[in-house]
């Protein structure tokens, strides 16, 4: 390695990192923090594997040897390759403001283009976001279309077909359960067929929005079935496509937020911070995990094998596994 330049103070790839994550935690969400976290971990055990024990000698070089060992190594996608070389230019930006890299290091990290369908195939909806909109919600459009859309697809993590094929009726009061059912021949099928039939339990609260809106903010039509629906819209059964535009749009930090510097005002589903229902399955999975919740009892609620549960919704980090089996074993 080269000399340190003068101006750099010594410090381990170990110590520059939970230095950072304590700086974070002032001012990001515990999701945020926690991706940080395992991000940068792969980075400092990339620098033990490469016997490189000060920030100080880290180059551009290096970074983009890190980058293709992180890639081939674990064979991963490039979203999250993506998602760690963002989190890696992040902290070189910080260490350079404590002296522990040239203050151009941070500009070499190369960021690896992603196509808008791997975008969306990786995209999840994190726990302190889904609150912070169903509270909007709640405050500002309490008990509408949108408020009841999101706390149910949030709450029960079931599939944006599976709340279209809701009726009034499905909604089980002295229960509290949603009852979905395959019903392919009056255009509301589940992508799991009779399979895919089930009760899922929801919590006061929901029941009480939905209680709310079947009450003051539903439209009082019926489908061409004379099924009176859960989600309508003024001219019968909220179709798939309205759902999704009103998950992107309520998602979408321009609807919320005038000032949303992301979009510069392009449509809502257009925001690059908008997600689709998709999105907000995977998220609400993922958190219903990260609480503990049994896999077993995850994969009957969600209607999705153990197997793809854990190979396609599960985006706990393995450090947050590792946590988990940690708090069970003791």
């Amino acid at each position: 390695m080269t000399a340190n330049p003068a101006n750099l103070e010594p410090i381990g790839p170990g110590t520059a990192r939970e230095l950072f994550l304590q700086h974070k935690e002032g001012d990001c969400s515990d999701s945020t923090v926690r991706n940080y976290k395992y991000h940068l971990k792969s980075f400092v055990e990339w620098c033990h594997s490469q016997e490189i024990d000060n920030l100080n000698d880290i180059t551009g070089r290096d970074l983009q040897q890190f980058r293709l060992w992180r890639q081939n190594e674990f064979d991963i996608s490039r979203m999250t390759v993506k998602n760690h070389m963002s989190s890696m230019r992040v902290f070189l930006k910080w260490a350079a403001s404590i002296e522990a890299v040239p203050s151009e290091l941070y500009d070499k990290v190369l960021i690896p283009r992603v196509p808008p369908e791997d975008r969306k195939r990786d995209e999840m909806l994190d726990h302190d976001a889904a609150k912070e909109i169903i509270e909007y919600l709640g405050q500002y459009h309490y008990a509408s279309a949108e408020h009841v859309i999101m706390a149910i697809l949030w709450e029960t993590g079931i599939r944006s077909g599976g709340l279209r094929a809701i009726d009034t009726d499905d909604v089980l009061f002295d229960r509290q359960a949603l009852r979905i059912l395959h019903r392919p021949e009056q255009g509301t099928p589940l992508k799991n067929g009779e399979r895919g039939e089930r009760l899922v339990a929801i919590s006061d609260e929901l029941r009480t929005i939905i209680s709310d809106y079947l009450q003051d903010r539903r439209d009082e039509v019926s489908d061409d079935f004379g099924r009176d629906p859960l989600i309508t819209t003024t001219q019968g059964r909220m179709t798939l496509g309205t759902i999704r535009r009103a998950v992107y749009k309520v998602t979408s930090p321009c609807w919320r937020d005038n000032d949303c510097r992301d979009c510069a005002g392009v449509a809502e589903e257009k925001c690059p911070k908008a997600v689709c229902p998709h999105a907000v399955r995977r998220g609400s999975i993922t958190y219903h995990l990260s609480e503990d919740v049994p896999e077993k009892v995850v994969s009957d609620r969600m209607n999705v094998s153990q197997k793809v549960l854990e190979e396609h919704y599960d985006e706990r980090s393995e450090e947050v596994k590792l946590e988990q089996r940690r708090r069970y074993l003791e």
